[in-house]
C-alpha cells in the first residue's frame, strides 16, 4: 500500500520551495561595513520553516493513503476553513486599513478582532483579548520603535509633523 497521499505531496512541494528561498538567499549583497549579514534573518526564518515543513512531512507518511475528508460540498468546506478565512480576512482589513489607523492602533484591532473570532464573544474573554491585544502590540510597538529604531506606519491619527 502506498504512503503517498496529498499531504505528502504539498510537504514535498514546500520542501522544494524552502530549498529554492535558501538558494536564491545567498544572492543577497553583502554590505560593506560591519554588520549582520542581510541575508541572516530569511535564512533562519527558513530553517525554522523546512524544520516545520519535514515534521509535516513525517506526520503525512504515517496517515494511510486512502484516509480522507468526507465530502459535503462547499457549505462544508465553507464551514470546514472558517477560522482561517476569518484570519485572512482580517488581515486584509488590517492591511487596507493600515495607512490610516497605523500600526499600533490597527495592529491592537487587528489582533482584538482575530482572538474574538477564534476565543468566542464572552464577557471576560473580551476582556483578556482587549488586554492581550494592548499588551502584546504595544511591547511589539515599542521594541521595534525605540530599541530597534524602525520607523513603522504611524497612520492619519498618530502622524507627527
Amino acid at each position: 500500500m502506498s504512503r503517498i497521499n496529498r499531504d505528502v505531496i504539498v510537504a514535498v512541494i514546500l520542501l522544494l520551495i524552502c530549498g529554492v528561498f535558501f538558494t536564491v538567499s545567498f544572492g543577497i549583497r553583502e554590505p560593506d561595513y560591519g554588520t549582520l549579514a542581510p541575508a541572516t534573518w530569511p535564512r533562519v526564518i527558513l530553517a525554522y520553516l523546512t524544520l516545520l515543513t519535514l515534521i509535516y512531512l513525517a506526520q503525512s507518511l504515517r496517515i494511510p493513503a486512502g484516509e480522507s475528508k468526507s465530502k459535503g460540498g462547499f457549505r462544508a468546506w465553507l464551514a470546514s476553513y472558517r477560522n482561517p478565512l476569518w484570519c485572512y480576512a482580517l488581515f486584509l482589513a488590517f492591511l487596507i486599513t493600515l495607512p490610516v489607523l497605523g500600526i499600533l492602533i490597527g495592529g491592537v484591532l487587528f489582533v482584538f478582532c482575530t482572538l474574538t473570532v477564534l476565543g468566542g464573544m464572552e464577557g471576560r474573554k473580551l476582556l483578556l483579548h482587549a488586554a492581550v491585544a494592548v499588551i502584546a502590540v504595544g511591547v511589539m510597538w515599542t521594541i521595534f520603535t525605540y530599541a530597534l529604531g524602525v520607523i513603522l506606519p504611524q497612520g492619519m491619527i498618530f502622524t507627527t509633523l
